[in-house]
């Protein structure tokens, strides 16, 4: 019998359990996998918590993971029984097998490993929407990231430098600081300490960002309006601290005709070209060795509770997995 995370009511993490669960034969264009490991990421609190609700109960969290191909389904021809494969946009990695629509999966390449695979799909792909597509990023190019050495961060920073792009990270700590600034950030704020309005004012001569990457929600509204130069962009595409108040969209006027733009991953890969195309830059940028994805914390698939606790305190960096 298999075992996978199963949450019954929303709530924190206490409430994913880890149970039992019967893993069907793959229907059409679906694959069986038996994973390897999951990724852990802050949609998956969201889930959890109830903020993204689930139409049915219990669930299996978890929107990306790696593992083998053991079966597919009828009209499956693009991955076969024996692949390594990896996902994300799938919710349920958070098991140690599972059926999964077929058109999610993208073969891993020779010197990726599953790890690998597993923790960089998500923060990955949303990196290279990000600079490549949400905003694309060239050597002319300030930009403020927010949470630079969260696990997006560090994927960001070292894509940023090798674009050629000045980036400006936030973080919460001078080891973050440090961390952001190693893996190829050109300044950092330390938010506990110094106003980040007031830094990249003076970073940028008082010019402001092209963009501002912000996923971090209530506490850096409308702080991260003014770090922008006229006609900036502000990329909100995540709330680690809480959902948003309802925004008027007067303030884009008053603050010099701003654009806004809520992006998500799954928009972006919701066709077969667009998953091609993201994971297919990700896969380049991380085999020639511009970017490493570093997995600085591991936890069995079963202590997944623990590992929430961990990344909704913050103590978590670069990416995390979930060994199956």
């Amino acid at each position: 019998m298999s075992h996978a995370i199963q949450i019954h009511e929303t709530g924190g993490p206490q409430v994913m359990k880890w149970e039992e669960v019967t893993v069907g034969d793959p229907g059409e264009g679906q694959a069986r996998l038996k994973q390897t490991a999951a990724g852990l990421n802050f949609i998956d609190v969201y889930f959890r918590s109830g903020l993204y609700p689930q139409e049915t109960m219990p669930f299996t969290p978890g929107m990306e993971g790696s593992g083998e191909v053991v079966a597919v389904g009828e009209g499956v021809t693009h991955v076969k029984p024996g692949d390594r494969v990896a996902y994300c946009g799938a919710i349920g990695s958070y098991a140690e097998e599972r059926v999964v629509p077929a058109d999610k999966l993208v073969v891993l390449p020779e010197g990726i490993d599953d790890q690998t695979g597993a923790a960089m799909m998500l923060k990955g792909m949303t990196a290279a929407y990000l600079l490549l597509r949400t905003y694309k990023v060239t050597p002319d190019t300030t930009f403020l990231f927010h949470a630079a050495a969260g696990g997006v961060g560090l994927i960001v920073c070292q894509w940023a430098k090798a674009l050629g792009a000045t980036m400006i990270g936030t973080v919460g700590s001078k080891e973050k600081a440090d961390l952001a600034t190693a893996h190829g950030c050109t300044h950092t704020i330390n938010y506990q300490t110094e106003d980040f309005v007031e830094r990249v004012k003076e970073l940028t001569d008082g010019k402001g960002c092209d963009v501002v990457y912000d996923s971090i929600g209530k506490d850096t509204f409308p702080a991260s309006l003014d770090c922008l130069k006229k006609f900036g962009l502000w990329a909100t595409f995540g709330q680690a601290s809480g959902p948003l108040p309802d925004i008027n969209m007067g303030l884009l006027a008053q603050k010099g005709s701003l654009y806004a733009t809520r992006p998500t991953l799954f928009t972006h890969i919701g066709d077969r070209a667009g998953l091609e195309e993201l994971s297919g830059a990700l896969f380049d940028v991380v085999k020639s060795g511009a970017v490493k994805i570093e997995i600085n914390q591991t936890y069995a698939l079963s202590d997944a509770t623990k590992a929430h606790q961990d990344l909704e305190g913050r103590k978590t960096t670069g990416s995390t997995v979930l060994l199956a």
